[in-house]
């Protein structure tokens, strides 16, 4: 079971790659790591493997921004990661999400 902890730091990096809108539950909400009173969406910790479901800011470059999350979230874990991106959204310049 993943640590609070450890979750929280996946989500902080990821959230930081440039380009990334916010993290993303999966199409019926099912990617999630499940906390104490709470659940994190968008990033999913097994035995062997870590899932990050994002949305990208629409102008983002799709690939380059995977490959950041992925590098980013790997050096905080030892286990493979798994990327998914599940949407592409506009950005506001008033939102600050995407734009970095």
């Amino acid at each position: 079971m993943a640590s609070e902890d450890e979750t929280e730091r996946i989500a902080a990096v990821v959230t930081a790659v440039q380009g990334v809108a916010g993290l993303h539950a999966g199409m019926f909400g099912e990617v999630a790591t499940y906390l104490p009173g709470r659940r994190v969406s968008g990033i999913r910790i097994a035995a062997d493997r870590v899932d990050v479901h994002v949305s990208l800011a629409l102008d983002a470059p799709v690939r380059t921004t995977a490959t950041a999350i992925q590098r980013a979230v790997a050096e905080l874990t030892d286990l493979p990661v798994d990327v998914t991106i599940e949407d592409l959204v506009p950005v506001t310049p008033t939102s600050g999400r995407g734009l970095q």
